[in-house]
């Protein structure tokens, strides 16, 4: 519903993220705040949930234990998940939320745990890329 999509819109605006594009007959908006490794977050209002996902990296082809230490973060996530898109060829960070309630606080803590998630996991992920 349109007016999902202008709520979320606007709480994405007054937290100050940057609006790098926007459908709103599709009802998404992709976000950017790289300071706080935000990018190309997309965030789809797809009634009755909102969807946030931003690719982290392509899953390397020999993945070793990574996907057991996927699980061993997502653990210590406050809000959403890493995971392996459809082809299993991109690791994602996931989160869903309920639209028909959905706050500013919600949608904040989501975004910032996905901030937070890269923070705390920043040089493991990346040295995992590299494989």
């Amino acid at each position: 519903m349109v007016e999902y999509f202008e709520c979320v819109k606007g709480f994405v605006v007054d937290m100050g993220y940057a609006i790098a594009t926007e459908d709103p007959k599709e009802q998404l908006v992709v976000i950017n705040n790289e300071e706080k490794g935000i990018k190309n977050l997309i965030i789809d209002c797809e009634d009755p949930i909102v969807v946030l996902e931003q690719i982290i990296m392509k899953a390397p082809k020999n993945p070793g234990d990574l996907y057991k230490r996927l699980l061993q973060m997502n653990r210590t996530l406050v809000h959403g998940a890493f995971v392996l898109d459809e082809k299993g060829e991109t690791i994602l960070f996931r989160d869903t939320l309920c639209l028909e309630n959905l706050d500013r606080n919600e949608l904040e803590g989501s975004i910032e745990a996905l901030s937070l998630a890269l923070a705390e996991n920043a040089e493991e992920l990346l040295a995992s890329a590299k494989t």
